[in-house]
């Protein structure tokens, strides 16, 4: 999932023309070519497999009606195969309008006798220091579970390899569990980008206490944009999983499941909002540390314009070059400079001036005016 992609990603809405009819499909520009992916399981079999063409994978998933499968399907760059899925499964042409302007918001509709649910994917792009969000959308039915997404890679690995291994129930459990096991991983994954996030910030404070710079009040604006973004997504998670609660869809046995994802959504944006008032804290100590930085410069040019002003004043002084005597009737004036005309007179005066300055300096020493300069 690269950067550039999913920049566009979040424009891809704009495709679209204004005021076309609700429901009619498009495939983006930046589609990429679907890829089909069937696992089919109960509690004595499996059978995974990819599929090159989409007719195979709708006949496998009819002659199996025992089954539960997984019908993964990645990449939307086929205008017929999308129009075609709407008709074999009887999907609302809405719901499949949200799934290819993929960036909704996560939120779950009812779907004939399942849930229409859409989630995000995150991870943390550590050369760009940015977000990377890919959507996932879900359809669940009495023996399937349809995802669909526009990348080739997900992070629901994890998962396929407990359906593999048949470790734990979910084989032995309805489409809809499956659904909250998908949710699962993927809040999961938000945790792990948190911590990265929270070493980021680690690393700008650092920065900022070390050698702040324009650069690094930029990045810290761009993590602070990032974690409003990320703040974006999980405050509708929350929400959709609170919904899924309140659902008949849900059995009872089975809330106690998406309770927990509930709890992790919580946790997950109270983790948001900490580290959203960290980078708060860390423009502040940008904005100190500079500000401190600019008092130590007027500290050193205050001191440096104080030992130089009477020496500047001495100077000035002695440049006016009043006549001690008038040139035209040789008269002698008693309140000009007399020291003009002694023979030590320059060197006197600077000495002067020397010790003048060292007394200044160690004057300003004593006051530890000079301390940390």
């Amino acid at each position: 999932m690269s950067k550039r992609k999913h920049r566009r990603s979040r424009h891809k809405i704009l495709d679209r023309q204004a005021g076309s009819k609700p429901g009619l499909l498009f495939v983006p520009s930046e589609a990429i070519t679907p890829r089909f992916f069937l696992m089919s399981f109960n509690d004595k079999m499996f059978v995974e497999q990819e599929l090159t063409t989409y007719e195979q994978l709708v006949k496998l998933v009819r002659e199996q009606p025992e089954a539960m499968h997984w019908i993964d399907i990645r990449g939307y760059g086929n205008l017929n195969l999308l129009e075609q899925l709407v008709q074999d499964f009887d999907i609302h042409p809405l719901q499949m309008e949200d799934v290819i302007n993929d960036y909704q918001r996560p939120k779950v509709e009812e779907y004939q006798d399942g849930l229409f649910i859409i989630t995000r994917m995150l991870r943390w792009s550590e050369t760009e220091r940015t977000l990377v969000d890919v959507q996932l959308s879900l359809f669940t039915n009495s023996n399937f579970v349809i995802t669909l997404q526009s990348d080739y890679e997900d992070c629901l690995d994890p998962l396929r390899e407990r359906i593999r291994v048949g470790r734990g129930i979910i084989r032995q459990r309805p489409p809809v569990y499956m659904a909250y096991a998908m949710m699962d991983v993927v809040l999961d994954y938000y945790f792990p980008v948190i911590a990265q996030i929270g070493n980021y910030i680690d690393e700008l404070e650092q920065k900022v206490l070390e050698v702040s710079s324009k650069q690094t009040l930029r990045n810290i604006l761009h993590l602070k944009n990032e974690l409003i973004k990320m703040r974006r997504i999980a405050w509708p998670e929350r929400d959709k999983l609170m919904e899924l609660l309140r659902m008949e869809e849900v059995p009872e046995n089975l809330k106690a499941y998406f309770r927990d994802a509930y709890d992790h959504t919580i946790q997950l944006i109270d983790l948001i909002d900490s580290h959203k008032d960290m980078t708060t804290s860390l423009v502040d100590l940008y904005m100190s540390t500079v500000s401190n930085r600019m008092n130590e410069i007027m500290k050193v040019l205050t001191i440096i314009s104080s030992i130089f002003i009477p020496l500047s004043f001495i100077a000035g002084l002695y440049g006016m070059n009043f006549a001690r005597e008038n040139p035209e009737t040789g008269e002698v004036y008693r309140y000009s400079m007399p020291e003009l005309y002694q023979p030590y007179a320059y060197p006197i005066l600077m000495g002067l001036m020397a010790v003048l300055m060292a007394f200044q300096i160690y004057f300003f020493y004593r006051k530890g005016w000079l301390k940390n300069l």
